[in-house]
């Protein structure tokens, strides 16, 4: 190869490094900034500043709203782009994360469920939301009171729940366009759970949805169950968080199975992966801290699962170390959630 030939190839090489970067965001999802909330959904307005600080520094934060239509368009983000969401619309958002959010000029986002606005002592009031608004703060749907979703009713078809759950989140946003005269259409799930009818009826109404298994996300995501990163209680150490707000979306398809509701335990997880800046011998995944077993057939990814039995919400987490991007990790996660054998969900 010649020397003009090298230099072509090289230029080349960083420009695709450079795009794969582009095409890449992490969003982190809040609830409580206070230090007299439940600590497993709060972080301390000390901490939260901590967290903020670090992003002043190391990485672009832009509005959400940004960041999707970014990457449904393809369209480049600065490397290392961060979202920040809130879910609940609590009150000590406005006393404690809001000023601090200010100070560092972010713009952010609030899920709320409306009809508790101005309604529960704990929550923000329409006078505060309409003054967030007017300094970077965008508000979107986390449907009408944050139940249970995937709950069905005593004899209540599969039909008539999505009909009543689809009406729910369509309420929310009538309510939402009325009280601030913009809809973005931005649903997060409550509680981060979802099935498959419920994902594809609202992507179908033109929703883009956010669920809370982690994960980074790229133009290649599911647009109707995007991942978030928690940043409170056991997840707000900053030494992990920095890895997470590191992180690339890992590229895989064919999931199975694909359906994070499960009423008898999986044995198996498996996908395909784009191994083009991952190896997939050094994916290693993890179930309840610990190591899952794996088989590696080309593209494929098999896990051999420990049985699921307690009801609640659980995750499979799968990463592995970028080829081109030094101490940067593509991740992956799968949700499964589980019903008590009555069909209730728990908090």
């Amino acid at each position: 190869m010649d020397i003009r030939s090298f230099l072509i190839s090289i230029t080349f090489t960083l420009f695709s490094i450079q795009l794969w970067a582009n095409d890449n965001a992490v969003i982190l999802v809040y609830h409580h900034v206070s230090t007299s909330t439940p600590p497993v959904t709060s972080v301390s307005p000390e901490t939260f500043r901590e967290h903020m600080s670090y992003l002043h520094k190391h990485h672009t934060v832009l509005p959400l709203q940004k960041v999707v239509e970014s990457l449904q368009n393809k369209q480049p983000l600065p490397d290392k782009a961060v979202a920040i969401t809130f879910d609940d619309g609590y009150q000590n958002i406005y006393d404690n994360a809001h000023p601090i959010m200010q100070e560092f000029k972010f713009p952010y986002t609030i899920f709320v469920n409306p009809p508790l606005i101005g309604k529960a002592h704990y929550q923000l009031d329409w006078e505060q939301v309409k003054e967030m608004t007017t300094q970077g703060v965008s508000f979107a749907n986390h449907s009408n009171h944050h139940s249970h979703m995937l709950t069905r009713a005593a004899n209540e078809s599969e039909d008539s729940w999505l009909q009543r759950s689809t009406l729910d989140v369509q309420q929310a946003e009538h309510q939402l366009t009325e009280k601030l005269g913009y809809s973005l259409k931005y649903f997060a799930y409550p509680y981060g759970e979802f099935n498959n009818k419920l994902k594809n009826r609202l992507t179908e109404l033109g929703y883009v949805s956010f669920a809370q298994h982690s994960g980074a996300i790229a133009s290649y995501s599911d647009f109707s169950a995007l991942p978030r990163f928690p940043a409170a209680g056991i997840y707000s150490n900053i030494n992990t968080l920095k890895v997470k707000l590191n992180s690339l979306a890992m590229p895989v398809s064919n999931v199975s199975p694909d359906d994070p509701v499960i009423i008898s335990a999986p044995q198996n997880l498996i996908f395909n992966v784009d191994d083009a800046d991952l190896n997939s011998q050094q994916i290693n995944c993890f179930q309840s801290n610990e190591v899952v077993p794996k088989k590696v057939i080309d593209k494929q990814i098999r896990l051999t699962l420990n049985p699921i039995s307690t009801a609640g919400r659980h995750r499979i987490n799968c990463t592995a170390p970028s080829k081109k991007y030094n101490s940067r990790y593509y991740w992956f996660s799968q949700p499964f959630f589980m019903a008590t054998t009555d069909g209730k969900w728990i908090d």
